[in-house]
């Protein structure tokens, strides 16, 4: 049975001792970075070589293909898909045109995805940002308020699952209002519950009912001024579960960030006990991947069933579908909008 992580790759082959870590760990899925990544075949040579480390016949593979700066596929292959905020702008000017160039945008990406055999994409961020956002959140952004954000990450979250590719929506409960890059630094926020619900909530209200959401590394002062929402079981349990009245899969952010302290087997540990399903962990780093062997656990119960909704998208086989048709129909709008 797999366990509750999910673990990255150090390069673009796995070693031996990652082939044993893996047998061992049987992590229920894999996340992908522009340093495992040189061409196709070997994008997929490395995903099998992952199956057969696991002996599975199929495999949860997660990768960050957001568009514009954060698109881990490079461009000697493969498009490097519009940033959000060019779909935002767009939105500003004519609405539906630029729906429906995001939703092609994103089964498109979703069909590059799916042909190299990943099934999971950490997108749409749904944060929502403020004036004085860090520009690790404006520079994704889907736009400027709530209504903005929640129109285009529909289509977004629609197109990847039309295509076979499972939508991990973030950063929840909200991320817009970080003046600092949690990857860096611990975030501090200090809204009401009142503000947050009338804005930074309300996206993730909108698509409370889909299968996989990625926690925020921030602490929410009115809520619980002592832990990030990660490892808060206030924030997952009261706000996340409660209030947002998500049941979907929850995830944790990156462990390895500097937002979190501890060792990376208590943080695993604190994010397990605060109410996260599955823990991910990105930097491929073997030390600290085998320090989750004691941490990891067998996925049961609730988190099954969380699972198992996740592949029911993912594992889906698109290969009908044609990228050709809905490159040329996006290639088209985009000059329209230009």
């Amino acid at each position: 049975m797999p366990s509750n992580v999910i673990v990255g790759c150090s390069a673009t082959k796995l070693t031996a001792s990652e082939r044993a870590l893996f047998s061992e760990l049987q992590p229920w899925g894999i996340i992908l970075f522009a340093r495992n990544i040189s061409s196709p075949v070997q994008v997929t040579a490395l995903i099998e070589d992952c199956k057969k480390a696991m002996q599975r016949t199929q495999l949860m593979v997660f990768i960050d293909q957001e568009g514009g700066r954060v698109s881990r596929l490079p461009n000697t292959h493969w498009r490097i898909p519009p940033s959000p905020t060019v779909f935002a702008t767009m939105f500003q000017q004519d609405a539906e045109l630029a729906k429906r160039a995001c939703l092609l945008n994103a089964m498109l990406t979703g069909l590059e995805l799916k042909a190299l055999g990943i099934n999971a994409n950490c997108a749409p961020m749904l944060d929502v940002p403020q004036k004085n956002a860090s520009s690790i959140i404006s520079e994704r952004a889907l736009g400027q308020n709530p209504q903005s954000v929640i129109a285009l990450g529909k289509q977004i979250v629609n197109g990847l699952k039309h295509v076979g590719v499972a939508p991990v929506i973030k950063h929840m409960p909200g991320h817009g209002r970080a003046t600092s890059d949690s990857h860096l630094a611990l975030v501090q926020v200090n809204a009401s519950i009142d503000d947050l619900q009338a804005w930074d909530f309300m996206p993730f209200n909108a698509f409370n009912n889909e299968a996989m959401a990625m926690t925020a590394h921030i602490v929410f002062q009115q809520i619980d001024p002592d832990l990030p929402a990660t490892v808060s079981p206030v924030v997952i349990n009261t706000i996340v579960r409660g209030l947002i009245g998500f049941d979907g899969l929850i995830m944790t952010d990156d462990i390895n960030m500097h937002a979190l302290s501890g060792t990376v087997s208590s943080r695993a540990q604190q994010a397990f006990g605060a109410g996260c399903d599955i823990v991910l962990h990105c930097s491929g780093k073997l030390d600290e991947m085998a320090s989750l062997l004691p941490i990891a656990s067998c996925i049961e119960g609730k988190t099954l069933q969380r699972t198992i909704a996740a592949q029911n998208i993912a594992f889906e086989d698109m290969s009908d579908i044609s990228a050709a048709d809905i490159e040329k129909e996006l290639a088209h709008l985009m000059r329209t909008a230009s």
